[in-house]
């Protein structure tokens, strides 16, 4: 199935412009092309899949389930909600002020945002296709580990203290409000199958319409590392499995942002021109979710002290992620 994206590109880089394959703007190209139309066929099947399936859902009822969870449920589910949205970490900051504004903690909140932007479930039929299940479901267990271990240890330190003061104060009257609100809670509305299909619809292309460009800027890098990068250049600049690789990897990914989606192929172009995958998946971790734009908007919702507390734990996690996958990759 997924050859008809080969031969369209070898089709349109090979047939039409003329290029040849043994070239490198011939081999970037092709990989551009396959690429993207690859991606962008997952991504409006899978998020119409996806939304069809949410049609109906009710987002009170979903805040109401997840405040009067025990806790650690809390963050399990608020990380398992995270990892099955199809939204990048930029576009989630609306559904953060959503539970903050239920009196949902901020914990299990945090545990949904750190999750989100990591996984998908076109990043998991992606990875699958280039790591394997193993490696996909590490990542996943992984991703969801670092959203659950994050939310609890920022509701430790009550991290609440440190939203901006509006978001505070929509946290404390939620919560105020929560003890016998159940009569308020709206049964969640019963569709025609047409009306969930024109929902799916409208945010397939919605949401389509925010990402599509932050795929073309990730194939694109990818193209670029795939065809222009001399072999052996990434392992000279980040090493060849050094502990200090997986660190600088972090650092650099830092100025960047893309969605999951858009990394995937960046990641296939490290491990093909010889990154360890670990070192590679510290890099795209941190381009996805601790990038300079994201935590630009975070700032509107949360005080300084908080971002800096957020971005060291999440730059911990993700050198740490990579020491895993670096070690335990021969044994799998």
């Amino acid at each position: 199935m997924l050859g008809i994206f080969t031969d369209f590109a070898s089709w349109l880089t090979y047939t039409i412009l003329g290029l040849s394959p043994d070239t490198k703007l011939g081999d970037a190209l092709h990989f551009f092309v396959e690429d993207v139309s690859k991606i962008f066929a997952l991504l409006l099947f899978m998020i119409y899949v996806i939304a069809l399936m949410r049609a109906s859902l009710n987002v009170e009822t979903v805040r109401d389930y997840l405040a009067r969870k025990h806790r650690s449920m809390g963050y399990l589910i608020g990380s398992s909600f995270g990892a099955i949205t199809p939204f990048c970490s930029c576009s989630s900051i609306p559904i953060f002020l959503g539970f903050t504004s239920a009196g949902i903690p901020v914990g299990i909140t945090m545990a949904f945002l750190i999750t989100s932007p990591l996984i998908n479930e076109v990043a998991v039929l992606l990875l699958m296709g280039l790591l394997g299940w193993k490696f996909t479901v590490l990542y996943v267990v992984i991703g969801m580990s670092v959203g659950i271990l994050g939310g609890f240890f920022l509701d430790t330190i009550k991290a609440e203290r440190w939203l901006q003061s509006f978001a505070a104060k929509a946290l404390a009257k939620g919560q105020s409000n929560q003890h016998g609100s159940t009569n308020s809670t709206l049964k969640a509305k019963t569709l025609s199958f047409k009306e969930r299909h024109q929902f799916a619809k409208e945010e397939s292309f919605e949401i389509f319409g925010r990402v599509w460009k932050w795929v073309i800027i990730g194939v694109g890098l990818g193209a670029a590392l795939h065809g222009f990068i001399p072999d052996g250049w990434l392992q000279e600049h980040l090493g060849d499995g050094q502990w200090w690789s997986v660190p600088a990897a972090v650092l650099l990914g830092i100025p960047l942002y893309s969605n999951v989606t858009g990394v995937i192929p960046v990641m296939e172009s490290l491990i093909v021109n010889g990154l360890p995958i670990g070192t590679t998946l510290a890099f795209c971790m941190s381009t996805v979710a601790a990038s300079f734009p994201e935590f630009i908007l975070l700032k509107q919702v949360m005080q300084w002290k908080l971002l800096a507390i957020l971005f060291v734990m999440l730059l911990f996690s993700f050198t740490l992620v990579g020491w895993l996958f670096n070690f335990f990759t021969p044994f799998l």
